[in-house]
């Protein structure tokens, strides 16, 4: 294809944008992200990815596109819109979901995106839609295609429009011309350094996951006792560092009928059944598909809740004492020793499990017990 042909070509393309869905789009090539390659390796070198797979579980892979599709020549990368969530009070009992989390929004991106592949497909070219995926890094394809530039909370900010997007890419064989990246940046302002509640943000744009509540809140295995309370009632994502940018905040939109509210009740996840949990829950990342790390969360909300009479949230916590996960016992402990209900631990002073022995032992230590 001639460089004119390109053009408009991509024109033409570039045109469906706002009628699929689309915020932004842009094109970069297909080369690999050599420099994200390098510092992948060194956040897992210093193991600043606290474990967490997706795209560090093989840099090579995920910074090379054409192990994706060998003859790709671009990528055009679709930014989609999720709205900003209201910053109302919630109830004490309430969990908090990250906006992008409040509906399966990927789906919606890869709907749009595969508008765009299909047409690719029907004129005789490759297309291949990667969304959400540890194959690319579309963080990286995002900035690299002008769609926006490095925040120093790690997102891409998009000028006049903040961070509220989730991201996506075609990869294709068709060579169309390069869009100009974005020259502007975060300038002086650090709001959402400030604002992070665990210190997450460790320098500009390197976020230290072993810390980021977004990643806490969906590893496996136990939460760390000096995050628990920052947690608050987080069940799944944190948005601080996106809620305090004051880039696009003139521009937020929201949107009330949400397949997930934002108050949805500890008390609803910790009394469904497992199955159903990951039905509700389907779209996201859940640690194992193990509904037992969605529970752990509600536990942990109770127990940052203050509500010391609730004698709902007692019984629960009762309930959860008993369970047959030590997991879910030792942060059961943890909860009840928040709210000051001496005779629920007392339950747990014969448990016999390492995970719960140690609650018991910190709550000893404590004066508690």
């Amino acid at each position: 294809m001639n460089n004119n042909l390109g053009v408009d070509y991509f024109e033409k393309i570039s045109d469906l944008a706002s009628e699929i869905g689309l915020s932004a789009l842009g094109v970069t090539n297909a080369e690999p992200f050599t420099e994200t390659r390098t510092e992948i390796e060194r956040r897992k070198e210093k193991e600043l990815h606290g474990g967490m797979q997706f795209t560090f579980r093989n840099p090579e892979r995920s910074t090379t596109p054409k192990m994706i599709m060998s003859d790709a020549k671009s990528l055009i990368v679709g930014a989609l819109r999720t709205p900003a969530p209201r910053l109302e009070k919630v109830n004490t009992e309430a969990l908090r979901i990250a906006a992008y989390a409040r509906k399966d929004y990927y789906s919606l991106l890869r709907d749009s995106l595969n508008v765009i592949a299909e047409i690719l497909k029907k004129d005789g070219w490759k297309a291949q839609v990667v969304a959400d995926e540890n194959s690319l890094v579309d963080r990286a394809a995002a900035i690299r295609a002008g769609i926006g530039w490095h925040g120093k909370n790690g997102n891409v900010l998009i000028p006049g429009q903040g961070s509220w997007f989730v991201l996506g890419s075609i990869i294709t064989n068709v060579e169309l011309p390069l869009s100009e990246k974005v020259q502007q940046d975060c300038g002086v302002c650090k709001r959402c350094i400030d604002a992070c509640p665990t210190g997450a943000i460790i320098e500009p744009g390197v976020v230290d996951a072993r810390k980021c509540i977004a990643w806490l809140v969906q590893a496996p295995g136990i939460i760390p006792h000096e995050y628990r309370e920052s947690i608050e009632h987080r069940i799944y994502g944190c948005d601080d560092c996106q809620e305090v940018c004051p880039e696009g905040r003139e521009e937020r939109n929201f949107e009330e009928d949400l397949d997930i509210k934002a108050d949805y009740l500890a008390v609803e996840i910790l009394e469904a059944e497992d199955q159903e949990l990951l039905e509700r829950f389907s779209s996201w990342y859940i640690a194992e598909r193990n509904p037992r790390y969605l529970k752990r969360n509600a536990l942990v909300s109770i127990g940052n809740s203050k509500e010391t009479e609730n004698e709902l949230f007692k019984s629960l916590l009762k309930k959860y004492l008993r369970n047959f996960d030590p997991l879910l016992r030792s942060h059961a402990v943890w909860a009840s020793v928040r709210l000051g209900h001496k005779d629920l631990v007392d339950l747990a002073k014969n448990d016999s499990d390492p995970l719960v022995r140690k609650e018991i032992m910190l709550a000893e230590v404590e004066g508690f017990i």
